[in-house]
């Protein structure tokens, strides 16, 4: 972190109390100006939304404390060669460095999982260990650790290993990774901007492809930081692959039937589908799986597999319109040829009802009540609900058939009721008379 000699606490407070000290706490001031007003020019007024070099502010994001550790750095150096006794800059390289650090593993990870809740727990995690480092470094007792560590070896192959080498090599991978996610990341938001329709389909599997390779790169280089000879893996490696892609088959079947979805964008986001008796709006095609969302705010969660394998429709692949019906009933003598063109010129006035192919009313049955009339239009939105624009044209047909004063029948029964047979009243005041006699 430093190749200056560590201080004593004596020395350390001597060397505050010194007048040296005010010229690093100009310096210091000096810098952390320039790098503010370096980030001010570059980002402009406002900063793109969820970027990882500035943030929200102009502090928080990775550019700010990575410029200012450049510069103190730089000062810290000129001042250390004109005999200068360093003190602040002690303290200040390590917390820029941390904060560095800090930063640029909460943006990269808020930016690769945006809807994670581990987020949080990781921010926490690394911030605690950055500043544990900082501190532990500062006072001397982080290289004391390292030597230690550092004598606790043993052999692996050819080459011994030690703890202090596990550690720097798992923090160099946590490095690397962290890299990847983030090329990743920017490299798929480049792709998905202004994107829509199958440019979106194709692009999200690019996308995917790019953060697959990024990855893998990435796994390769931190086994490689870690000191794991990657030849030595060949054979571990490929009797590891058999058996993880014999239990994990249903995995890789979902990967492979993600590109194939996006590649031959059969499926596209924003098409309306039914899948197994769950009808939505696609929302997200992921490697592995198809988010669905309902009308009603349901989200479905569909494995890619599925969506390969078994039947789904598609009401938006080839032609966004969608057929709606509605029935209505009239009385048997309603004149149907003068009714029927005017429901029709009544239902185009409806706002989601397409005038072409205009909609259409058929004398469907003759039912028990009444005569039933089939009523057909055709919607391009299905994606905005087809309860309500039914509703609409059940609306407006019911105040044209009120307007003309034509007939909806009701159910209605003819009752006949058996048994003995009631004595006439003749026979009863007959009766009545012999009764009182």
């Amino acid at each position: 972190m430093t190749d200056l000699p560590v201080l004593t606490l004596n020395e350390f407070f001597a060397a505050l109390t010194h007048p040296s000290a005010l010229v690093e706490a100009a310096t210091l001031l000096a810098c952390l100006g320039v790098a503010w007003l370096a980030v001010r020019l570059l980002r402009g007024p406002t900063a793109e939304a969820g970027s990882v070099w500035f943030g929200r502010n102009i502090i928080d994001g990775v550019l700010f404390p990575v410029l200012a550790l450049a510069l103190a750095y730089a000062a810290r150096t000129l001042l250390h060669r004109f005999g200068v006794p360093l003190a602040v800059f002690k303290i200040v390289i390590p917390v820029l460095l941390s904060l560095a650090v800090i930063r640029l593993s909460v943006r990269v990870l808020r930016a690769a999982f945006p809807d994670s809740r581990l987020v949080r727990v990781a921010e926490r995690t690394i911030s605690w260990l950055a500043w544990a480092t900082m501190v532990s470094w500062t006072t001397g007792v982080l290289p004391q650790i390292l030597d230690e560590l550092d004598q606790i070896q043993w052999k692996m192959g050819n080459s011994h290993v030690s703890v202090r080498t596990l550690l720097e090599g798992a923090l160099s991978a946590g490095f690397v990774l962290m890299l990847s996610l983030w090329v990743s990341s920017a490299i798929e938001a480049r792709l998905l901007k202004g994107a829509s329709g199958g440019q979106l389909s194709l692009r999200k599997a690019a996308a995917n492809a790019v953060r697959a390779l990024l990855t893998f790169v990435g796994l390769l280089l931190a086994l490689s930081a870690v000191g794991i000879d990657l030849t030595a893996l060949s054979v571990l490696g490929g009797a590891i692959g058999v058996g993880v892609g014999l239990g994990l088959q249903k995995l890789a079947a979902n990967y492979v039937s993600g590109f194939v979805i996006l590649a031959e964008r059969s499926l596209r986001i924003g098409d309306t589908v039914r899948v197994d008796n769950f009808e939505g709006r696609i929302t997200d095609i992921a490697t592995r799986y198809t988010v669905i969302r309902a009308l009603n705010g349901r989200e479905a969660i569909v494995p890619n597999e599925m969506l390969i394998t078994q039947r789904v429709e598609n009401s938006s692949l080839a032609d966004p319109r969608v057929l709606v019906s509605t029935l209505v009933q009239v009385g048997y003598d309603t004149d149907v040829d003068s009714l029927m063109p005017q429901i029709c010129d009544e239902v185009a006035k409806v706002a989601r009802v397409l005038p072409d192919p205009g909609p259409s009313v058929q004398l469907s049955n003759f039912a028990a009540d009444g005569l039933e009339l089939t009523i057909n239009f055709w919607i391009i939105d299905p994606e905005n609900g087809l309860g309500s624009v039914r509703s609409e044209v059940n609306l407006a047909v019911w105040r044209l058939l009120k307007r003309l004063k034509v007939e909806i029948p009701f159910p209605q029964r003819v009752l006949r009721v058996e048994g003995p047979a009631l004595p006439s009243p003749a026979d009863q005041l007959k009766s009545a008379s012999s009764s009182t006699l």
